[in-house]
């Protein structure tokens, strides 16, 4: 949550951030490029772990109960980044663009387990592991226009930026491979359940972390499969290594889901035991992610328009439209990598006593159906 928090402040603050990416090795350096790839980790891990979620709450409940549920808050989510996310990412009251993200993954992700709890685990597990490891089969079919077969297309598996009539659709986060990811969570959620053996689940979650990242090293070095864009030789040692682990988060590719739950598992295996007042600290934004991921691209987003009016520049830049983008007047805005540092942890400082104010109110009201949902 912390993590993801860096990533959008950079997004908003960072000088140049709204017209180069910090992934393109012709103008990124190696400080801005590992800035937005430990941020990589955020969305594959979200969605993942949702799944585990999914699992531990239906431990406690019917199959039916579970999915009810999972369909219920899909809706919910997808409402979310429709209605209110979309403002939020752009401040433009008259919703003419409509950016499909992690939180539009998660919802639809949501609604499909919401049907695939039903299958035999093993069943499952393989459904998660073929839409994970076999997605990649498909990148070489793609498609044009705007036709109802190209939406359902790029809604599953090709990113687009689509231009209606009267609005924009840009598609981030196309939802075939994250189902599997949620799936491949659900599974895992049985390591953590009241009667599974600590010693064994950390067996596995150090066999499967290394695993993953054996295999990327494999896929990776071999440039066979698992990402559409194949890594280089690069201008020297430091960019070939930036090439290699330059993998495609859009749709993610086998490469960059093994390259990020690798680690992320590893994490898990590490800090098993771990418990003090620095974990604790970061608990609270664990215990109120929904909460935390609006609140804190609300607060970005605000401060860097204030930002603009106190530094005497045009605040109404920062409503962001298509004219904004395609006028360059954001080519020359923003600042420095470590100013972009200094606002993330002063962002994170003041949303953390919100946070552990709703965490607390939240726990002490167990009984209100509707907290589930934010």
């Amino acid at each position: 949550m912390v993590i993801m928090a860096l990533d959008h402040t950079r997004h908003y603050f960072h000088l140049g951030a709204f017209e180069n990416s910090p992934t393109d090795l012709a103008v990124t350096t190696p400080v801005i490029f590992f800035t937005r790839f430990i941020t990589h980790f955020c969305a594959p891990v979200f969605v993942f772990l949702a799944g585990t979620s999914a699992f531990l709450y239906g431990s406690k409940k019917t199959k039916p109960a579970l999915s009810k549920f999972l369909i219920t808050r899909g809706l919910w989510l997808i409402f979310v980044e429709l209605a209110i996310m979309s403002f939020i990412w752009y401040f433009n009251i008259h919703y003419n663009i409509f950016y499909l993200q992690v939180i539009w993954a998660i919802g639809v992700s949501m609604i499909i387990l919401a049907v695939l709890i039903y299958l035999p685990p093993r069943i499952l597990l393989a459904v998660g592991l073929l839409l994970v490891c076999g997605h990649n089969l498909l990148d070489g079919v793609t498609m044009e226009g705007k036709s109802i077969t190209s939406l359902i297309w790029y809604l599953l598996h090709q990113a687009s930026f689509i231009e209606f009539q009267n609005f924009v659709l840009s598609i981030g986060y196309p939802v075939l491979p994250w189902i599997g990811v949620m799936a491949l969570g659900y599974c895992f959620g049985g390591f953590y359940s009241k009667d599974f053996d600590v010693a064994t689940r950390k067996k596995w979650l150090l066999r499967l972390g290394l695993g993953a990242i054996v295999l990327f090293l494999i896929l990776r070095g071999t440039n066979v499969y698992g990402d559409l864009v194949p890594w280089t030789t690069q201008k020297n040692t430091i960019y070939t290594i930036l090439s290699f682990l330059n993998v495609t988060k859009y749709p993610p590719s086998l490469s960059f889901l093994l390259v990020t739950l690798g680690p992320a598992l590893l994490f898990l295996y590490g800090t098993e035991t771990i418990k003090n007042k620095f974990t604790d600290f970061f608990l609270v934004f664990g215990r109120v992610p929904f909460f935390y991921y609006i609140l804190h691209l609300l607060i970005i987003h605000f401060f860097a328009l204030m930002g603009l009016i106190i530094t005497g520049g045009d605040w109404k830049t920062m409503i962001l439209t298509g004219d904004v983008f395609t006028s360059g007047k954001l080519g020359s805005y923003g600042y420095p990598l470590w100013v972009v540092y200094l606002i993330w942890i002063g962002i994170v400082l003041l949303l953390y006593p919100l946070s552990k104010r709703y965490m607390t109110y939240k726990a002490n009201n167990k009984d209100k159906w509707w907290l589930s949902y934010l």
